[in-house]
């Protein structure tokens, strides 16, 4: 049902709630829209159907405006909105008045600016044009902004997805927004009906029938009050005052009663966009049913003349306040299934009636008229929030709108660097309490950037994170009063806003320095120091120890320390290097591996399977394993070492250990961004088969010597040196 049967309904049983003469004098400053309010010059009794009937017209749009409710197939009527919206398309200078150094912008991290701090750049006006390095998804937001289309974005948290929803709603247009009222209805009191205003009218009709009704309960008492009086006076003279007391209490009560029928004709508006100055946005993210959909309070006085009318209790929902705007839900898997099928529904229909959403309340025996709700919806989340997802609801979306999948990395480029000093100087602006950073700050912002990316050439898009970076550096330059935010701050902060996992790990680091549990010293057989990653940024090293032992029955690989299903099948494939190049029968021998001190979260990567194998290896072949040395890489079952996510964090993990050298597959070498303090204190060895991997782990020469020999003559690269490039531009999750 669209907008305009609700006005052609709107002269049915609403000639006791419309305003009447006093609306007219309440509003005298309409007469320069020519409202149907001021424009009547009847006796209230005689205007007041007609007055509802006009204001219901000016509830909808004319037959030329109409479109389908779910009001996606039909270009915008003006030419130029159209122009406006596509010139927010076009490409955002820094600022056209800070000069760029050409010649030597690549080499520079401020890709050429010349300026002193972040206060010489400009930061633009719009959402949309401070959205940094997610073209693909602010030219879907731009274009899905000009058709109203729905848009579903997945990527990783922090990389934008709740800003460009922002951004839509400033580009969608406010003419047409309205006020929604909610009118009793002296048919059914459990149907309440709705009509909707142009924006800002409906507090002018909300203030026109209070006065209404003011002025009728003022004209009430007056009459309640001769009467009692009468009543009284005739009691005195009379000689039966007491019946008089009794008899004018009864009067009272009877019209205070009465009265609150008067106070049941004012209409509750339940979406006010008078103020209103760009379309609507929404954020229903974790929104239960009745915040979402609407809902109608529970009322435990259903009698006796105390009850709140039912129209009085509607609750708007989200989706009624985004009308004409945007309805953002972040983590969209996160909503009940059922709360999913009617979010559908109002996708669809483009209204919504509202109930009481707990079938114990009285709220659920009330539901409107259809409520307005044609809003654009931003659904937003992780991968995950695919696989949650009702199915249906996944294919309106798609069916009337775009899918994106936001980046988390970026070319780094020159013209990048200059929007990264940007997106600095937009932080420090936003949150207004800032110092500016001066241009050595910005600098060190943006290595921590490339680091963060975990890739070569590239820089992370996963802004949160990098925001909060921003502000804790400013926050430390305003703690000292200073004027501007300088490296110096920046290199605190990084160490100050370590992850809980960061601290966690250096935390774990130190107690197995005190309880000997980290040898980083002489040799051991059967016992490597491997490498993790702790959450996202955080690494730590993980000692594998190995042991082989004589079999009872069938001789089998056996592997403790929680490992998940990834890590079982590395295990396997390690296996099946040992079996290729072992004179041992281990068919006749149980290999016990143990991850030392997992932790409660066990190993789910197969990073560690160049630990297991040299571990095993060690064992049966009884050479010692330097335990200066620790290592991180996958392993094929021909024995080639590939890329893994997390080295950076890795390499420094080791260091701090104490360790001197870390193996990490040649593939990722590209991929190191250490900081400066652990260049010096360890050595990064790049390897790209297990040949390679136990000639720099294994120690005793003539021992080692053979066994490495043996194994470059039955292990060979079964990828080309191409293919491994490749692979570690893929940008591998952490393991």
């Amino acid at each position: 049902m669209s907008n305009d049967t609700n006005v052609d309904d709107s002269s049915e049983g609403t000639s006791e709630a419309a305003p009447g003469e006093a609306e007219r004098e309440q509003v005298p400053d309409r007469q320069e829209d020519r409202s149907p309010v001021t424009e009547s010059g009847d006796r209230p009794d005689e205007s007041d159907e007609r007055s509802n009937e006009e204001f219901g017209r000016e509830s909808g749009p004319d037959e030329s405006e109409q479109r389908p409710s779910d009001g996606f197939d039909e270009e915008p009527d003006d030419e130029d909105d159209i122009e406006t919206v596509e010139d927010l398309g076009s490409e955002v200078d820094v600022d056209p008045g800070v000069e760029i150094d050409e010649e030597n912008a690549e080499d520079d991290l401020l890709g050429g600016l010349k300026i002193d701090s972040t206060a010489d750049i400009e930061v633009p006006d719009r959402l949309v044009d401070q959205v940094i390095g997610q073209d693909e998804a602010r030219d879907i937001i731009i274009k899905a902004a000009k058709q109203r289309r729905h848009v579903m974005m997945i990527g990783s948290p922090g990389t934008g997805k709740s800003m460009l929803a922002k951004a839509m709603s400033q580009l969608l247009p406010q003419e047409d927004l309205q006020d929604v009222l909610v009118y009793h209805n002296p048919d059914d009191g459990n149907e309440p009906k709705v009509r909707t205003v142009p924006a800002g009218k409906g507090e002018q009709i909300i203030d026109a029938h209070k006065e209404e009704a003011r002025k009728r309960n003022q004209m009430r008492s007056i009459l309640m009050w001769i009467i009692i009086a009468i009543v009284v006076g005739y009691a005195i003279l009379s000689g039966q005052i007491l019946i008089g007391i009794l008899a004018a209490g009864i009067i009272w009560f009877i019209f205070r009663y009465t009265s609150r029928g008067t106070d049941a004709m004012v209409p509750n508006m339940i979406v006010d966009n008078g103020d209103q100055r760009q379309a609507p946005f929404e954020d229903a993210t974790g929104a239960h049913a009745g915040a979402l959909l609407g809902d109608v309070r529970h009322d435990p006085f259903q009698s006796g003349g105390m009850e709140t009318p039912s129209h009085d209790r509607v609750e708007p929902g989200g989706i009624h306040k985004a009308n004409k705007g945007v309805l953002f839900v972040d983590e969209i898997n996160t909503l009940d299934v059922r709360t999913q099928q009617k979010l559908m529904t109002a996708i669809q229909e483009g209204e919504f009636s509202i109930t009481g959403q707990s079938e114990r309340s009285s709220g659920a025996m009330v539901q409107t008229e259809p409520v307005p709700c044609d809003f654009v919806m931003i659904a937003a989340g992780n991968l995950d929030a695919m696989e949650n997802m009702h199915p249906a609801l996944r294919s309106r979306i798609k069916g009337y709108g775009y899918e994106v999948y936001m980046d988390d990395t970026i070319e780094d480029t020159p013209e990048m660097r200059r929007k990264y000093a940007r997106f600095i100087a937009q932080e420090v602006d936003r949150d207004g309490r800032l110092p500016h950073f001066t241009r050595e700050a910005v600098q060190e912002v943006i290595l921590e950037a490339k680091r963060r990316a975990g890739r070569k050439e590239h820089l992370t898009l996963e802004f949160r994170s990098l925001g909060g970076l921003v502000r804790v550096a400013g926050d430390i330059a305003r703690a000292e009063d200073a004027e501007h935010t300088t490296r110096e701050d920046v290199l605190e902060a990084k160490g100050r806003s370590r992850s809980i996992e960061q601290q966690l790990a250096d935390d774990y680091i130190e107690r197995r320095k005190d309880y000997e549990l980290q040898v980083t010293h002489d040799g051991m057989e059967g016992r490597v120091n491997g490498l993790a990653v702790m959450g996202e940024d955080s690494g730590i090293m993980l000692p594998v120890m190995a042991e082989i032992a004589p079999a009872q029955g069938q001789g089998q690989v056996i592997a403790t320390g929680k490992l998940q299903e990834m890590a079982e099948e590395s295990v396997q494939n390690v296996s099946a290097i040992i079996k290729k190049f072992s004179d041992v029968n281990l068919s006749e021998k149980d290999v016990h591996i143990q991850f030392v001190q997992a932790g409660q979260q066990g190993v789910d990567g197969d990073s560690a399977s160049i630990t297991v194998a040299t571990a095993v290896i060690s064992a049966l072949e009884d050479i010692p394993v330097d335990q200066s040395v620790a290592m991180t890489g996958s392993l094929s079952v021909r024995g080639d070492v590939l890329p893994v996510g997390g080295v950076t964090h890795k390499i420094e993990a080791a260091a701090k250990a104490g360790c001197t050298k870390v193996i990490i597959p040649k593939a990722n070498e590209q991929d190191v961004m250490i900081e400066d303090e652990y260049d010096e204190m360890i050595e990064i060895i790049p390897c790209s088969n297990i040949s390679e991997v136990l000639d720099v782990a294994l120690m005793g020469e003539p021992k080692k010597d053979s066994l490495v020999d043996r194994l470059k003559s039955i292990t060979g690269s079964a990828f080309d040196q191409q293919a491994v490039g490749s692979a570690s531009g893929s940008n591998p999750s952490p393991q």
